[in-house]
């Protein structure tokens, strides 16, 4: 039994529609620290959104299952807050109020009402936000609607923050500042954080680990790799680094060439799975 404080243990997923069944993931083994931030990262369709929708409780797997600090994930819960690439804000609330919603739900029992302000007032505060507190979402920018969405799903206190293409509706400029804030919140907080990402650069930039995934149908975990860089990280002094550089062409190197010869290696052998592909890819 893994003593992860995540564990994906054997998951497939298949989808039945008009009576036709799509496998669109097979043995999917993921163990995840207490603390460490790891990005899904691979080709549209591969199964990334599936992966992080199965872990928030929100489909379940045909086979295998989700342990989360030792409890099994059948359902949505707080222990797991998730944020997509659009904000999901409620658009008649505030951002005050966009927040509160969350913090209401998940303490009313446990903390009073000038606590719960306290707290709704901190979690703006760590993604600075807390000039705009009596705004509407169409009275705030793209990058603020994120940011209020991280203050919200933060104020739940998840064991895990799930992270879907948070960035990927951004700006260049935005997307660099959402990404510091998200680095120096994880480094305060030293929370749990699996992220979906299609962008290379991002994944090296704020990962412990990259799992790259195999392309569909029956996508599964083509290499993990290890990203040992020092924090906190700056963006500025990584570009010069080689061993960012490294893990980048790492990255690059699978999604580019690597995948191109999973896919060789399935249609020679009649597509008998994802797994054996993962096991030829690490070899390749």
């Amino acid at each position: 039994m893994s003593n992860a404080y995540l564990s994906i243990s054997q998951v497939d997923m298949s989808f039945t529609r008009g009576g036709t069944t799509n496998q669109v993931l097979k043995n999917i083994d993921l163990d995840v620290q207490r603390g460490e931030f790891i990005s899904l990262i691979g080709h549209s369709g591969c199964g990334k959104s599936t992966v992080l929708n199965i872990v928030a409780g929100l489909l379940r797997a045909t086979s295998g299952g989700v342990i989360v600090d030792g409890k099994e994930v059948n359902d949505p819960g707080p222990d797991r807050a998730l944020v997509f690439q659009n904000h999901s804000l409620l658009p008649w609330l505030t951002v005050y109020q966009n927040v509160e919603i969350a913090v209401e739900k998940t303490f009313r029992k446990t903390k009073t009402a000038a606590e719960r302000k306290a707290w709704i007032l901190h979690n703006l505060d760590m993604v600075n936000m807390s000039h705009a507190l009596d705004r509407l979402p169409s009275e705030i920018s793209g990058g603020m609607k994120q940011r209020v969405g991280i203050a919200r799903a933060l104020a739940m206190e998840p064991k895990v923050l799930l992270l879907d293409e948070p960035f990927g509706a951004l700006d260049a400029l935005t997307r660099a500042h959402l990404q510091d804030e998200v680095m120096r919140i994880q480094s305060e907080l030293a929370n749990t954080v699996m992220m979906i990402t299609h962008d290379v650069d991002e994944a090296v930039l704020l990962s412990d680990r990259i799992v790259m995934m195999t392309n569909g149908p029956a996508a599964t975990i083509g290499q993990i790799l290890d990203v040992e860089l020092p924090r906190p990280r700056d963006r500025i002094a990584m570009a010069d680094d080689p061993r960012y550089n490294h893990y980048r062409h790492e990255v690059l190197s699978f999604l580019y060439e690597k995948q191109r010869k999973v896919e060789e290696i399935d249609r020679h052998r009649g597509k008998r799975g994802g797994a054996e592909a993962a096991k030829a890819v690490k070899r390749a």
